[in-house]
């Protein structure tokens, strides 16, 4: 069996917008949904911090094109050595096309040329893209000036990072989808706790609900501790 690239070119389709905790981020959630339904922008630049949910709101944009009956593509550059130059022929007439860690793209010559050519007949063809990055698009660093000046077309969204009351509200909102009830006071102490970024506390969440299903116990802080005794 031919071993698989580290690299992600499908949309999760578990990642939605109803899943997603807007907090002070829902302008940018209705420029997404009226980009993606055609009807908004067709260049769309999220960028914001490492941990904040671009992803997640990439493969809900995906997710939402295909709801309305749009093709939709997502690539994620996180791996842009092991991506083949060809990686965006056949993409030209797809509805939606998001493009993930685009600065992750920035020195592969080959690449950049790619996505700039794939970027002209894409865009006239009426199509939309969505990018994202973890700085604003004035300044990532790809080496192709006119791959640049394409990307500063668009209108550049920059996700704001939730408050810590947002992060508790947001963790709730999360441990409901999953089925089990996580106290403010139980949030709380997670947060003073244990790494403060989205990422981390997701991981941690996931965490603790297979282990209060595997002990069949409620998430207690005395059980907090012990599940996470050994995080850093």
């Amino acid at each position: 069996m031919a071993e698989q690239l580290p690299v992600e070119f499908e949309f999760r389709a578990n990642q939605t917008f109803a899943e997603y905790f807007p907090g002070g981020n829902e302008e940018i959630i209705g420029e997404l949904k009226k980009a993606v339904a055609g009807i908004g922008e067709q260049l769309l630049f999220l960028w914001g911090n490492t941990g904040q949910g671009k992803s997640h709101l990439l493969h809900a944009c995906c997710h939402e094109a295909s709801l309305l009956g749009f093709s939709a593509f997502y690539l994620n550059c996180r791996q842009s050595a092991v991506l083949p130059p060809d990686v965006f022929n056949g993409l030209e007439g797809i509805d939606v096309v998001c493009i993930d860690n685009l600065d992750a793209l920035a020195g592969f010559a080959d690449l950049e040329l790619a996505l700039f050519n794939f970027f002209n007949q894409h865009r006239s063809n009426g199509c939309r893209i969505i990018l994202s990055a973890s700085c604003a698009p004035k300044v990532i660093a790809l080496a192709l000036p006119d791959l640049k000046t394409r990307i500063n077309w668009g209108l550049s969204l920059k996700i704001q990072p939730l408050a810590d009351n947002d992060k508790i509200a947001a963790l709730s909102h999360k441990a409901q989808q999953l089925g089990f009830e996580f106290t403010p006071k139980a949030v709380k102490f997670l947060l003073t706790r244990y790494d403060r970024s989205l990422s981390s506390l997701w991981l941690a969440l996931n965490k603790l609900d297979v282990a209060s299903l595997s002990a069949q116990r409620k998430l207690t802080i005395p059980f907090l501790k012990e599940v996470l005794k050994n995080e850093p």
